[in-house]
């Protein structure tokens, strides 16, 4: 029954009931989390053959060793495969170490210190601000806050970012030097941008040294029968005579071996050789061998993407589980909405206004471990508290049942709470 249309008397009784579940479900012991979106033990024993490789077979196919320095922009070959996933081209696509993650920090951390290759300054020369779409990727957000970057909250929506209120800041604000964006199936709505807000988007007027972090960190983490085409957003940007406004990026993190993947970096050539020159002052190269066991198995894009069919076997009925229970369980009381993502790692799970800290605080003391309150947008303040990050992948599906059911009675009884108090 619709809370909303509920007498007080109705509320109450609800209230109780909802009460006498939730001390059952405290009872009950248990240690349960939903916490990150990491990869379930049966999704990385997909990978489990590559620890045999490279055994003794060193050499790229190109001929490279393998086990000796050099070749600080990837093996060859594994930029064709990042270049053909991501629409970048290998040409522009570079292979580099573990996390896509660390090459963000390092990007904003040579730009304070030099500025990039449009920069009339080091951006530390004044302060700078960043756009950052909400809800979104907290540890976007957790880069930025680490090097005192203001961070201004621009809504997600199905499409995209908002481009009317983009447009406007980047007008008003050259302080303004760059905007998070995950693209497709976006953390944690699995929202993906369109082609007509990314052409929006890359023809803004902006600073010249405005950068747009385009994350594909879900390109083909696909919860259908295919991902969407990725955006050719390299040559779009050109096109938008902003050659050098996106930084794309991605990895193998949560394809192969979530602690021992291979990141991609593309973008333009000059934003390329700026780069490479700055790590070259850091490292005579990546860890070949590890790109090597990587190439070694999934071969080309074609396997990509028939490894992740076999991920979507495993992922795809724990995220049917999860909205399943959630229509369930929340559906007719109208207390919260979620979204019905087509692919990437969550769910975003919006409650009534003023309850998520509330529920995911009832839901601790349940022993069940939620993402926290405000983890989606910067400096960890969710300006409505309704926003929930649900992270179906890591637990069994016996364990995301019972947490899934949990949740639900948090929400319900914290929903309870607000409207009888609003009474």
């Amino acid at each position: 029954m619709n809370f909303h249309s509920m007498s007080v008397e109705e509320l109450r009784h609800t209230q109780e009931d909802l009460q006498k579940r939730y001390e059952t479900l405290c009872a009950a012991g248990l240690k349960l989390d939903l916490t990150r979106g990491k990869p379930g033990t049966d999704q990385l024993d997909l990978a489990t053959p590559m620890l045999s490789l490279p055994g003794d077979d060193y050499l790229s196919p190109g001929g490279t060793d393998c086990r000796n320095y050099g070749g600080v922009t990837g093996l060859a070959e594994l930029r064709e495969l990042f270049g053909e996933l991501f629409a970048t081209g290998a040409d522009r696509t570079l292979a580099l170490g573990n996390a896509s993650l660390e090459v963000m920090h390092d990007l904003i951390v040579f730009s304070l210190l030099r500025g990039n290759v449009d920069s009339e300054r080091p951006w530390s020369a004044e302060p700078i601000k960043f756009l950052c779409p909400v809800p979104g990727y907290d540890r976007h957000f957790g880069i930025t806050e680490q090097y005192g970057i203001e961070m201004i909250n621009v809504p997600m929506n199905p499409n995209g970012p908002d481009v009317e209120a983009c447009a406007e800041l980047l007008a008003a604000d050259p302080s303004i030097k760059g905007m998070w964006l995950v693209p497709t199936y976006s953390n944690p709505t699995g929202y993906t941008v369109t082609d007509d807000v990314a052409r929006r988007l890359l023809a803004l007027d902006a600073a010249p040294d405005f950068r747009i972090f385009w994350d594909n960190a879900y390109a083909v983490h696909t919860l259908v029968d295919s991902a969407p085409d990725p955006l050719p957003i390299l040559d779009m940007a050109a096109e938008a005579g902003h050659p050098n406004r996106v930084y794309v990026f991605g990895s193998t993190s949560k394809i192969t071996f979530a602690g021992a993947g291979v990141a991609a970096f593309a973008s333009s050539k000059a934003n390329l050789d700026w780069y490479v020159k700055h790590i070259s002052a850091a490292t005579i190269g990546p860890d070949k061998i590890n790109q090597l066991r990587h190439l070694q198995f999934l071969r080309d894009a074609d396997g990509v993407r028939a490894h992740m069919a076999r991920h979507r076997e495993i992922i795809a009925p724990k995220f049917r589980l999860v909205l399943d229970i959630l229509d369930d369980r929340l559906g007719a009381a109208k207390i919260a909405s979620w979204t019905t993502p087509e692919g990437g790692y969550f769910i975003s799970l919006d409650v009534i206004d003023g309850t998520a800290a509330r529920t995911i605080e009832l839901a601790k003391d349940a022993g069940i471990a939620l993402t926290a309150a405000g983890s989606a947008f910067p400096y960890k303040t969710d300006p409505h508290d309704r926003n929930i990050r649900i992270a179906p992948t890591f637990p069994t599906t016996d364990e995301l049942r019972t947490a899934m059911d949990g949740v639900a009675t948090c929400a319900l009884l914290s929903a309870t709470e607000v409207l009888l108090d609003a009474q």
